[in-house]
């Protein structure tokens, strides 16, 4: 085709339509190869993906685990803690009733006393008891 003016023959046609089917066909066979290294990527990828997934979750597993340990550990020392001032403050409550009782007695005898005055001094004849 050196003159771009001049018509084209049946058999130019021809022979540029089999061109075109060959480059077509040639696209096609590049493209399906193209397509075929790119599934093989993706399954690369996604084998690559899943694999990373895998780990994330054993690591978030393991995190899980260490913080349930952590919060159990903290549980353990609040109860402890909680009960060493419990047991402290059992103590002190009993030694104050102690005291308490103690002192009720003595207001108990000096009221006994006073009642006794009282009458002596009130009922002069009055036998005491």
């Amino acid at each position: 085709m050196d003159n771009a003016h001049e018509p084209a023959t049946k058999h130019e046609v021809a022979e540029l339509k089999a061109e075109l089917k060959q480059d077509i066909a040639e696209s096609k066979a590049e493209l399906k190869q193209d397509i075929a290294g790119l599934k093989l990527e993706i399954g690369e990828l996604k084998a690559d993906l899943k694999l990373d997934i895998a780990m994330v979750r054993s690591e978030m597993q393991h995190t899980h685990d260490a913080l349930i340990e952590r919060i159990a550990d903290s549980e353990t020392k609040l109860l402890k803690a909680f009960f060493a001032f419990a047991e402290s403050n059992q103590a002190r409550l009993t030694e104050t009733e102690r005291e308490s009782a103690a002192l009720k007695d003595r207001i108990g005898i000096l009221e006994r006393r006073v009642t006794d005055v009282e009458r002596k001094v009130n009922f002069p004849g009055y036998p005491a008891q």
